[in-house]
């Protein structure tokens, strides 16, 4: 039996690269995404496609869920529930951006509610949903020879949570409460076996952000990460599939850095 893995955004971009490096592990998977069905139909189809290139045979089933959503939150962990009947990791990736980047001075309500609701609110809420499943799993079968893989949750933040952008504030402040939810989550659920970590991308070519492309490509040749290139979603799949194989068991509560160095302070 597969090891079973919830990934919430994962139609596109870091979502989708950690499903597929999930996948050529072995994992069977939950793709979740919001309004674009065809993606997450493609992202399922090249997942299955991705196993079988490694002699691996997955499920891959998508669900629809808005994770700010209280009875959305609640369908994501049902149709896992029902699908698979287990879960082994969720990774919290589902994040927007800013509609408008405004001035800190100038920015509004709305876009703030937002971020918070989708970026800090849902995860938050979702990784309860699950840490109380987890538990059950683990009391009715406690890992070893029964359960060869020990339940995990990752959530992918941001370098904006300790980065100022004063053009979208809004952002970097839901980053950096998105962030204490390892922490918190990591010493309530150590008891269980349970570890929990972050994964904190750097400047990733995404759609999210193809729009600042050229502001990138600039300050990527003028020398702003150690590694001189943008960053990809399989960078982040790996780190997350690291943890798929549980190959850090005493780490928990623990922040990795996906950013080419951009975390360094350099003189």
């Amino acid at each position: 039996m597969n090891a079973v893995a919830l990934i919430t955004g994962a139609s596109r971009g870091i979502g989708r690269g950690i499903a597929l490096e999930l996948a050529r592990l072995g994992w069977d998977l939950v793709v979740n995404y919001v309004g674009n069905e065809i993606a997450a139909r493609r992202t399922a189809s090249d997942c299955l496609a991705a196993a079988r290139a490694e002699g691996r045979t997955v499920r891959a089933e998508i669900c629809q869920a808005d994770v700010s959503l209280a009875a959305d939150r609640l369908r994501l962990i049902e149709l896992t529930r029902k699908e698979f009947g287990q879960l082994d990791l969720l990774v919290n990736n589902a994040g927007v951006a800013p509609a408008i980047r405004a001035d800190l001075l100038e920015a509004g309500e709305e876009s703030f509610d937002r971020l918070m609701s989708i970026n800090v609110k849902g995860p938050y809420f979702l990784s309860q949903l699950a840490a109380r499943w987890m538990i059950e799993q683990t009391k009715e079968q406690p890992f070893g020879a029964t359960r060869p893989v020990r339940p995990r949750i990752v959530t992918i933040s941001s370098i904006s949570a300790y980065t100022a952008s004063t053009n979208r504030g809004d952002y970097c402040v839901a980053k950096a409460a998105l962030s204490m939810l390892t922490p918190l989550f990591a010493a309530r659920l150590a008891e269980y076996g349970i570890n929990v970590y972050e994964i904190r991308p750097g400047v990733i070519a995404t759609d999210m952000t193809g729009p600042v492309k050229e502001k990138y490509d600039k300050l990527i040749q003028e020398g702003l990460t150690p590694i001189p290139r943008w960053g990809r979603p399989e960078d982040v799949g790996k780190a997350v599939a690291a943890i798929a194989l549980d190959l850090l068991p005493f780490s928990t509560g623990e922040v990795i850095n996906v950013d080419g160095g951009f975390h360094l302070r350099r003189l």
